[in-house]
Formats: structure tokens, C-alpha cells, sequence
């Protein structure tokens, strides 16, 4: 029945049809494929049995990893479990690469918290100086009124 074409389509009884777009809107509305699914899916043979014994040791390994993440949700809410197939891939098939980017982002971490102290440091240090400076020119405003003072008393005829 399948390829259709736009000529096929037309010679189709309505029955193959209806049945062809209850098919689309099956497949179509199912739900989408997870990235270990996927993995799950490309490295099986069409029996059901994994292509090799490392595709099928690996298969395990992600099982059991999804497995623990999910106890993991049950019990902290706080767990987000949207895209954990990433993590589990990610960790399982290049456990080196997961600890350097655990690394990399303890590292950024660090770097942010210096960096934040280093900001607050400067932000003190600009708020003192300017203290000293309103203190300096207030001090500048006060000996140019007592000159200004001084300078109109001069000015003025001795009675």
C-alpha cells in the first residue's frame, strides 16, 4: 500500500484512505522518542537482542542509571528530570568527559564567587572615595564662603 503518491492516493479506495490517515495520526501522536530510547532502538537487531555484548552491557549500564536518577526524583522535587537522558548518556558512554565538565563548572563556579568578591571589594573601595571626595568638597565650599565673607567685610567702609 505504501509509498503514496499524489497519483496513488487518488486511485485508493476511501477505506485504505481512512486507514492510512488513522495510521499517520497514530504514529504521529505517539510520544516522541527520548535520546535513550533512541540508543535503545539503534542498537538492536530486529529479534530484539543487542548487536553486541558492549551495546548490551552499555544498554544495562543506562537502564540502571535512569533507574537511580528516577528514585532520586521520587524522592527530591527538586531533581528535573527533563533531560537527564543527556546526563545518563553523557556520564555512562564518556564518564571522563562528564568528570572534567563536573570539573570545568566547579571551576566557573569558583571563579564567579572571586569574581563577585573582587566586584563588592571595588564597589567599597569607589564608595569610600567618594565619601572623602563630598567630605574634601565640603570643606573647599565652607573656606570659600569664609573668604567670600572676609573679602565683602574688607570691602566695606570702615564706620
Amino acid at each position: 500500500m505504501l509509498p503514496i503518491n499524489y497519483e496513488s492516493w487518488h486511485l485508493m479506495p476511501d477505506s485504505n484512505k481512512n486507514q492510512a490517515l488513522d495510521n499517520i495520526k497514530e504514529l504521529s501522536s505517539s510520544q516522541k522518542f527520548g535520546y535513550l530510547q533512541l540508543f535503545d532502538i539503534a542498537h538492536r537487531e530486529k529479534d530484539g537482542s543487542p548487536m553486541t555484548s558492549e551495546a548490551g552491557e552499555i544498554m544495562e549500564k543506562l537502564k540502571d542509571k535512569k533507574a537511580e536518577y528516577e528514585a532520586i526524583a521520587s524522592s527530591d522535587s527538586s531533581v528535573n528530570l527533563k533531560n537527564i537522558d543527556n546526563i545518563i548518556i553523557t556520564e555512562v558512554l564518556d564518564p571522563k568527559r562528564y568528570g572534567r565538565m563536573a570539573q570545568m563548572q566547579e571551576s566557573i563556579g569558583e571563579q564567579i564567587t572571586q569574581l563577585k568578591a573582587e566586584a563588592a571589594s571595588l564597589k567599597d573601595e569607589a564608595a569610600a572615595r567618594e565619601v572623602e571626595q563630598n567630605r574634601k568638597y565640603n570643606e573647599l565650599q565652607l573656606q570659600l564662603q569664609n573668604m567670600i565673607q572676609m573679602f565683602q567685610q574688607s570691602q566695606k567702609p570702615p564706620s
